[in-house]
């Protein structure tokens, strides 16, 4: 099927349309959901009303203060890591790769760590700082007439190691309050998410989005080999390039908000190309699963008896099982030996 806007034409099938419908449709539900669902609870029209209307201000508070602007936050936290697992998960041609096994999300996140530490503040500048830097680098030492993938990944494993190792080395230096404060937020949290989280993750995908799109309409031909993909004329460095440096972003925009959210950028891609079938990207997809997953541990972290655990608790638990769902898939497949 081919679908034909002014300038643009997008080639898909009708599955993959079908399933891009159908996560839309379960993405706007779960993110009602979460307007709906709480220690307060309300009924869908209460929500709206309340959305719209400030004459009930108890209500209002609830939902337009609060659970508006973290739901929000949860679903363009999800959005960006979704679209990230894709994005280096078709570059490296791998389904276990992940910005989260390379280093690009222990940069930011150490980055922004480190920032809190010396300065008390300034979060945002130090995770782009920590993930600029852990890019380039990574990027430069697995650089070699061209961007290697194989380096690019034994590189970042590496890389990823000692920033984590720098990241305990600096808890273990930090006062007890500070730590556990550190600690919480390494894991992964959307508690206090406010306006200005969610215009910081939204305004960043906005100005992503078109890039991300020219980005994988080059991105695609990669899918079938290397060889396949510069006989059709695809410059195959600066493609993956470009997905690393966007990648890069997409993650450093989501660890500002909610820290680094586990295994989301990872199980997202594998489900979306299982659910559309054939050589995909599926970056779209990957994008709204990511959004859906990240909503519904949200839904589940505030349903922690007697505490309410970090986001990424709950995430990680849905990771864990998947990555060794593809780990048996892959070793089936003779990939891993």
């Amino acid at each position: 099927m081919i679908v034909r806007i002014p300038l643009i034409v997008v080639r898909t099938t009708w599955r993959a349309s079908m399933v891009k419908i159908v996560l839309l449709a379960l993405l706007l539900t779960f993110f009602l959901l979460t307007l709906k669902i709480g220690t307060f609870p309300l009924a869908m029209l209460e929500v709206i009303a309340a959305v719209f209307d400030d004459s009930d201000p108890v209500r209002h508070m609830i939902v337009a203060d609060h659970r508006l602007p973290r739901a929000l936050a949860a679903m363009g936290c999800g959005i960006a890591l979704g679209a990230a697992g894709a994005l280096f998960q078709t570059m490296l041609r791998n389904p276990l790769a992940s910005p989260d096994w390379i280093g690009f999300t222990s940069g930011a996140s150490f980055g922004a760590l480190l920032a809190i530490h010396m300065f008390g503040g300034y979060l945002i500048v130090g995770a782009l700082t920590g993930a600029a830097i852990t890019a380039c680098l990574v990027l430069a030492l697995a650089f070699d007439r061209g961007l290697n993938i194989r380096n690019l990944v034994i590189i970042g494993i590496g890389a990823n190691l000692m920033i984590g190792a720098a990241a305990d080395l600096l808890l273990a230096r930090v006062d007890l309050m500070t730590a556990a404060d550190m600690s919480k937020w390494l894991v992964g949290a959307l508690n206090g998410r406010d306006w200005s989280d969610a215009q910081l993750i939204w305004s960043g995908l906005v100005l992503l989005a078109p890039a991300l799109f020219i980005n994988e309409f080059y991105l695609r031909p990669s899918i079938l080999g290397d060889p396949t993909a510069q006989g059709l004329g695809m410059s195959l460095s600066s493609t993956r390039l470009a997905s690393a440096v966007l990648g890069s972003l997409l993650v450093t925009l989501a660890v500002c908000v909610a820290g680094p959210l586990a295994f989301v950028a990872f199980v997202s891609a594998p489900i979306a190309k299982r659910l559309e079938g054939g050589v995909t990207t599926a970056l779209l997809s990957a994008s709204m699963i990511g959004g859906m997953i990240v909503l519904l541990a949200d839904i589940a972290s505030r349903f922690t008896p007697l505490v309410q655990l970090p986001t990424g608790v709950f995430t990680a638990l849905v990771g864990a099982p998947i990555l060794i769902w593809l780990l048996l898939l892959e070793t089936r497949r003779g990939h891993l030996r």
